[in-house]
């Protein structure tokens, strides 16, 4: 029996134990099942997850579930992350490749099922502190802000990006010299600088819509399109009915990115 380790709320404990653990998870390649690692001889390398999970809230700590899988159940493993792959094996033998790799930090293993209860060997509390956060090796390294890395709304994310501003992902001006920038480039207005502005406008949740509506007929398409791409994620009122107008655009480079918008 191949034993793993799987890290959940201690509030979930009591369901753990009368009902095991449920298929929550949703697997890179589709389907649900749960996420776990191998009982390593390193109690580190075991429990490095911990700190990484707790980033995303907890219900009263962390507890580790021990599980004991048939050698033969079907498992996914591979690296943590975009774009890595993950190999279909047993169980056993995904303990063996774990464990003869040089640094298995950042690696996971997924049960594309429930884990039953009499697959629940035993559940202990553990330390809080143990494991990396972020990615392994994050320590000391200087943190990226750009628009796909940064996390929105995490604890001091703002300050990290006035500290550490990216020069393509902001933080982007404040509005009012946003819209000074598009009132002097002029009518119907320089094409660079409306897009560089429109840029630094979809980086918000709400925006002058009204203001910016009249470039939905400026003569350059490069214009209209990035002006699809600065509303399309905005509350504003009336972002629908411009984007369905934008939809109907002339140039189809304009009415892919509208239609994009829209199906999203």
């Amino acid at each position: 029996m191949a034993m793993f380790v799987h890290l959940t709320s201690a509030a979930n404990a009591p369901r753990v134990r009368r009902s095991g653990i449920r298929a929550a998870s949703h697997g890179r390649e589709g389907g649900r099942g749960v996420y776990c690692f191998p009982v390593l001889p390193s109690y580190t390398l075991t429990h490095q997850w911990l700190r990484e999970l707790g980033r995303f809230g907890t219900r009263g700590g962390l507890v580790a579930v021990h599980v004991r899988l048939d050698d033969a159940q079907p498992v996914l493993v591979g690296p943590y992350g975009r774009g890595a792959e993950r190999e279909s094996v047993p169980a056993a033998e995904a303990v063996r490749r774990i464990a003869e790799l040089d640094d298995p930090r950042g690696w996971e293993v997924f049960v594309p099922r429930a884990v039953r209860p009499r697959e629940v060997h035993r559940i202990r509390g553990v330390p809080q502190t143990v494991g990396w956060r972020y990615r392994p090796d994050a320590h000391g390294v200087r943190p990226c802000t750009c628009y796909g890395c940064r996390e929105r709304g995490a604890y001091g994310s703002r300050r990290l990006r006035e500290r550490l501003p990216h020069p393509l992902d902001g933080p982007p001006p404040p509005v009012r010299v946003l819209l000074a920038r598009v009132a002097a480039a002029g009518d119907p207005g320089d094409p660079a600088v409306l897009r560089e502005a429109l840029h630094w406008f979809g980086m918000r949740r709400r925006g002058p819509l009204a203001t910016l509506s009249r470039l939905a007929a400026h003569p350059d398409p490069g214009v209209r399109e990035e002006l699809v791409w600065a509303v399309g994620r905005w509350s504003t009122p009336g972002v629908g009915a411009l984007l369905a107008s934008l939809a109907r655009d002339p140039h189809p480079d304009v009415r892919e990115a509208a239609e994009a918008v829209l199906e999203d």
